[in-house]
């Protein structure tokens, strides 16, 4: 945030001070300065009264300039000098026909007037100069028209007060109007920082107000999406339950089946099986608007279960003329995972390799041990999707179109790939991938128990 202040606004708020500063003096002059009639009784009795009566007439005289000045908005500068110059003329004449032993108290009166309006004052430096000038005048002017006594009595008796008095009142109207004028630039700064902060403040009320809209919009499509898993969850349960009753009343007449039909039922139970699994678990993180799925460890021949996916995928790549290389370990390998996912985790890789390969191609399905590692991977010779979009498909999970030709590479995935990288972060595995102008390759990696 930065602010800047110009001439105008620096002005306007000078010209607030300036006058409040110039209230004070003339409202301290109205109200004491007829008291210094007291003095007068004291020390020259003679002719108190007429100058209570001057001081009278010219605190009546600055009251109607001040309502003037005031009203019409002139320059509050002038009328200081105005009114200093009213003043200064009756303590001037005081000066010069007050007996030699009053001298010095009358003087002492004319350097208090002038520190007044220099300890208060609000202008530039040079005005003061100017009224110290204009007092040294009068004195000079009234001493050579009325004074009965020598130069030098009169700057002893008093005169050398009012000379250091004003000179150093001068220097302190110097050094008060730099102070002053900072503290005005720096009311100017807090008074736009302010507004700047309550402009911003309620710039970021109103955003909130659109992020509390834009969240209930949010909230609402939540709460339809929810219902729309509910129904479709439910009608799915339904759908599975059917295919699972109805393989189980075809296992009832196992004995007219062939071995080869016997082997495709056993598929499609186990496939309805895994689906009602995984459809119960999904519901089950719907319902308790959990992230996190609750997986079902288990030990098991991860070998096997890659050799089962593999087999019920042998005749979908021959529909497509892929042929499906075979080196998985016949060893035996223990591992602690959630056996109806981890087949999905391989389901998805060797299925999409599947689909996405162009006719003719061979796939390569190879699991090692490495490390006490389980290695799981897929080398295929399809056209190769690329490595940004590859980074872009294991990011986040979105779907995307089908290709619709061999050459159409920048779209090829659904949402498989995904999905089989966070089930295998989520049970403690790494899946990692490359592509290049070789193809595609794929390889997840899960620790085994010795």
């Amino acid at each position: 945030m930065f602010v800047q202040i110009n001439k105008e606004e620096f002005a306007k708020e000078s010209n607030k001070k300036a006058w409040y500063q110039t209230n004070n003096i003339i409202w301290t002059i109205i109200f004491l300065y007829p008291l210094l009639s007291i003095v007068d009784f004291i020390y020259a009795g003679d002719i108190w009264i007429q100058f209570l009566i001057a001081r009278i007439i010219i605190v009546l005289i600055i009251m109607g300039l001040y309502s003037v000045f005031q009203t019409r908005k002139f320059d509050y500068r002038i009328l200081l000098h105005i009114a200093f110059i009213l003043l200064s003329i009756p303590a001037a004449i005081l000066c010069t026909i007050v007996n030699i032993q009053e001298l010095t108290v009358y003087f002492l009166i004319y350097s208090a007037i002038i520190l007044f309006f220099n300890l208060q004052v609000y202008w530039e430096p040079v005005n003061s100069v100017v009224q110290v000038v204009f007092a040294i005048v009068l004195l000079t002017l009234f001493f050579n028209i009325s004074s009965q006594y020598t130069l030098d009595l009169f700057i002893s008796n008093g005169g050398q007060y009012f000379f250091i008095t004003s000179v150093i009142s001068c220097l302190i109207v110097s050094s008060r109007y730099k102070v002053a004028e900072r503290d005005v630039k720096s009311q100017i700064l807090i008074e736009k920082s302010n507004q700047q902060l309550k402009e911003q403040n309620k710039d970021i009320i109103e955003k909130n107000n659109i992020i509390d809209m834009q969240y209930d919009k949010l909230r609402k499509l939540d709460e339809q999406k929810n219902s729309f898993i509910n129904i479709a969850g439910h009608d799915l349960k339904n759908l599975i339950g059917s295919v699972i009753m109805s393989t189980g009343m075809i296992k009832e007449e196992e004995y007219r089946l062939s071995t080869d039909q016997k082997e495709f039922l056993q598929y499609i139970s186990d496939s309805a099986d895994k689906m009602q699994y995984m459809l119960n678990k999904l519901m089950d993180v719907k319902e308790i608007e959990s992230p996190e799925i609750k997986f079902n460890f288990e030990i098991f021949d991860i070998n096997a279960e890659v050799r089962y996916v593999y087999k019920g995928l042998i005749e979908t790549a021959q529909m497509k003329n892929i042929t499906l290389v075979d080196n998985i370990l016949k060893l035996p390998l223990n591992v602690r995972l959630d056996k109806v996912f981890a087949g999905q985790v391989f389901q998805n890789l060797m299925s999409n390799a599947i689909k996405f390969s162009q006719t003719n191609n061979s796939i390569k399905i190879a699991t090692s041990l490495q490390r006490q590692k389980f290695v799981f991977e897929i080398i295929d010779e399809g056209i190769a999707i690329g490595q940004e979009e590859l980074d872009g498909m294991f990011g986040k999970l979105r779907t995307l179109n089908d290709a619709t030709s061999e050459n159409a590479t920048g779209s090829r995935l659904g949402l498989g790939l995904s999905i089989a990288k966070l089930m295998t972060q989520e049970m403690g595995g790494e899946l990692s991938y490359r592509s290049d102008y070789n193809g595609n390759y794929f390889r997840v990696e899960f620790n085994v128990i010795n």
